[in-house]
C-alpha cells in the first residue's frame, strides 16, 4: 500500500514540475531566458538546444542577449528563433543576437492568463488521473485480499491528502504566474 501511495506522489510531483516548466515558457512581458529552452538549432545536421550553443544573458527587463560560442552559428541561431513560436524578431549585429521584448498589451495579457489557467486545469486533470489510478490499485489489492477494508480507507484518505496538496501547489503556481503576467 505504501508503494502505491509513494508512486502516486512521485507521479504527481513530476506533473507539477512539468507544469512549472510549461509556465516558465509563457512570455510575461519581461525577458525570461526560459522561453528559449525549447528552441533547437540545426547544427551540423543535428538539432541542438540553443542553450548548449551560446551564452544567454538578460542585461535588462526587456532584452535577452545570445552570444554563440561559435560565431559561424549566428545565422543558424537567428533562423531557429525566427521559425520558433516565441513571436520575437532577433536583431543580429554580427557578434550577438538581441531579443527585445515589447511591452504586452492588456488584451494580450488577458489571453496569456487564459492560457495559464488552461495549463493549470490540465495539470489538475493529470493529478486527479493519478489519484484515480492509485485508488484503483488499492481496490485491486483489497480485492486480492492483500489489504483490509480499513487499510483501503486509510490509503484512499492518504492519496486524497496528497492530491489536495498538489492541487493547492498548482493553484499557488497559477496565482504567481498570473500576477507576473498582469504586472505592468
Amino acid at each position: 500500500m505504501k508503494q502505491v501511495i509513494s508512486n502516486a506522489e512521485s507521479h504527481m510531483d513530476k506533473s507539477l514540475n512539468a507544469l512549472d516548466r510549461e509556465f516558465s515558457g509563457v512570455r510575461a512581458g519581461r525577458a525570461n531566458p526560459a522561453i528559449l529552452d525549447k528552441i533547437l538549432v540545426e547544427y551540423y545536421g543535428t538539432p541542438t538546444p540553443l542553450n548548449q550553443m551560446a551564452a544567454i544573458s538578460v542585461p535588462d527587463a526587456r532584452t535577452i542577449i545570445i552570444q554563440p560560442w561559435d560565431a559561424s552559428t549566428l545565422k543558424l541561431i537567428e533562423k531557429a528563433i525566427q521559425v520558433s513560436d516565441i513571436g520575437i524578431n532577433p536583431n543580429n549585429d554580427g557578434r550577438v543576437i538581441r531579443l527585445n521584448f515589447p511591452p504586452l498589451t492588456e488584451e494580450r495579457r488577458r489571453d496569456l492568463v487564459k492560457d495559464v489557467h488552461k495549463m493549470s486545469e490540465e495539470g489538475k486533470i493529470s493529478i486527479r488521473s493519478i489519484r484515480r489510478d492509485a485508488i484503483e490499485k488499492l481496490k485491486a489489492l483489497k480485492k486480492n485480499s492483500e489489504i483490509t477494508e480499513d487499510d483501503l480507507a486509510v490509503g484512499e484518505k492518504k492519496i486524497q491528502t496528497v492530491t489536495d496538496k498538489y492541487i493547492k501547489e498548482i493553484d499557488d503556481l497559477t496565482v504567481l504566474k498570473e500576477k507576473e503576467i498582469l504586472e505592468i
